[in-house]
């Protein structure tokens, strides 16, 4: 690839950033750092009336910790700023009217109830309004009036848009990198509204005008933009630029895999669908993927998974491997399911991974019960437990009887392991554990395995009772690992206690 790539995620600031943007975004990043590029983010706040006080903040913060921030963009690397569009509203207007002196874009003056006429007029003959080719003669606009009565209309402040003038009877060959040719037939486009009354101009035109000013080489966008795909491709002909490459990526689907994943489908379903928890400023709360516990990291590697495979049974990926093994011609044009248990196996392998001093400092954060525990004793508890949990939130019920004695014991577990003659047994363990002054791991399971084979009886008998005086459940990490942990007195005291409650 000889020129140099330059790739944009322009997110729209009306809410929180759902994960198929983050996705969205991730392809964006990992194409530029595979092709040594840059990854600009464009804030797109043409629409004012839908802008949510926060989410630009929302959208940074989210980027930043999915470890995939952007290197141009609102205060950073300013070279093609301002990068958001409300900044740059006197350039849309001169390019509107490039195109209007070119003849590729048109004044329309129509009303909102002449518009409203014409579409229930085609209603009620059971046809569909489009503006364009077949009618915008016979409309109130400036291919229709007179140059005179257009220029009336403009001194005397009337309310326009101006709109694209598509082309009649032409079929057109566009290319997408994922998706390959595509012909489209002029005749079915419409002429879409690139300026608006209000003095903004439509994301057709802001879009155009601004990767072009910007240098992007490569728009990799969501499937929903596909229908747009012909316009931009005449907004580029008709400006006489040279035409970005396209690629757009899958839909995310549902878990069912039917229709676009939605916030409602989290609401519904319980995951969360944004990477940070969103506070609206209506109140509304929505859960986020780093509050419910979440690696970064492993939240990456299952996106990266949504739409695109490596071509290998490698699933594990750190963000340095996915850039390099990441190519959008590995893009599927079908949809992704969303699939909640499979982002837990992802965390759950990340979890793997984690360093157990980070693990411990984030734990007892969570604890109360652990605010006098020395953090280097949870390390070592959470190095024995981890295996077994996806969050740190499991880390308690998978531990807890490393911090406090058992209080109960569980119904079914008594009965299995309990005997006539347990107590009886338990008592002589006491003994024999007391006797071992040196309280390490292998001293331990030494003495006690050596004490049940003297005694020609099965390790069931002994192992089971011994696990639920420890832990209260027959389950939890090695005994012996338990019992050095907790100490010589802390494991007979323990014993004694079931041995009285039988």
């Amino acid at each position: 690839m000889t020129k140099n790539v330059r790739v944009r995620f322009a997110p729209s600031p009306t809410g929180p950033l759902h994960i198929g943007g983050v996705r969205t975004a991730l392809f964006n990043y990992l194409f530029a750092k595979k092709h040594n590029g840059t990854f600009v983010l464009r804030v797109e706040d043409t629409d004012q009336n839908r802008y949510v006080e926060g989410a630009e903040k929302y959208i940074i913060d989210a980027l930043n910790w999915c470890n995939i921030p952007f290197d141009e963009g609102p205060n950073k690397n300013e070279k093609f700023g301002p990068y958001r569009q409300s900044e740059r509203k006197e350039i849309y207007k001169q390019y509107a009217d490039q195109l209007i002196a070119s003849g590729n874009a048109y004044y329309a003056f129509d009303t909102a109830e002449e518009l409203n006429a014409h579409r229930k007029d085609h209603e009620a003959k059971k046809k569909t309004f489009i503006y364009n080719w077949h009618n915008r003669l016979k409309l109130n606009n400036s291919l229709s009036l007179s140059a005179e009565e257009v220029q009336a209309k403009l001194d005397a402040g009337e309310d326009y848009v101006i709109r694209f003038k598509s082309p009649q009877d032409e079929t057109l060959h566009l290319n997408d990198i994922i998706r390959g040719n595509i012909s489209i037939d002029t005749n079915i486009l419409d002429d879409k509204v690139l300026f608006k009354s209000d003095g903004m101009p439509t994301y057709h035109l802001a879009n155009i005008v601004d990767d072009h000013l910007m240098e992007i080489t490569h728009v990799i966008r969501g499937e929903e933009w596909l229908p747009s795909l012909a316009l931009h491709y005449l907004l580029y002909k008709a400006f006489g630029w040279e035409a970005p490459e396209f690629a757009h990526l899958p839909l995310i689907l549902k878990p069912t895999g039917k229709g676009k994943l939605s916030k409602r489908d989290g609401d519904k379903l319980g995951f969360p669908v944004f990477p940070l928890e969103w506070n609206s400023p209506d109140g509304e709360v929505s859960r986020g993927y780093k509050e419910d516990g979440y690696f970064a990291d492993a939240m990456i590697n299952f996106l990266a998974f949504l739409g695109w495979n490596p071509g290998t049974e490698q699933e594990i990926f750190s963000l340095k491997e996915l850039v390099e093994a990441f190519d959008l011609k590995r893009v599927n044009k079908a949809g992704a399911r969303f699939d909640p248990d499979k982002i837990k196996w992802f965390n759950h392998q990340y979890m793997q991974e984690q360093d157990n001093d980070d693990l411990a400092a984030l734990f007892k954060q969570k604890h109360e019960n652990l605010k006098d525990i020395d953090v280097n004793y949870i390390s070592l508890v959470v190095g024995l437990v981890k295996e077994r949990a996806t969050f740190v939130s499991d880390f308690w019920d998978l531990s807890h009887y490393f911090f406090q004695a058992p209080e109960s014991y569980d119904e079914k577990a008594y009965k299995k392991a309990m005997k006539e003659d347990t107590r009886e047994l338990l008592s002589e363990l006491s003994n024999i554990i007391n006797t071992v002054d040196d309280f390490e791991v292998e001293n331990l399971t030494t003495t006690v395995k050596s004490w049940i084979t003297s005694k020609e009886i099965g390790f069931g008998k002994v192992m089971m009772p011994l696990r639920l005086a420890l832990v209260g459940a027959l389950q939890g990490p090695d005994v012996f690992d338990i019992m050095y942990m907790i100490g010589k007195n802390q494991s007979i005291e323990r014993i004694k206690n079931l041995a009285t409650a039988m």
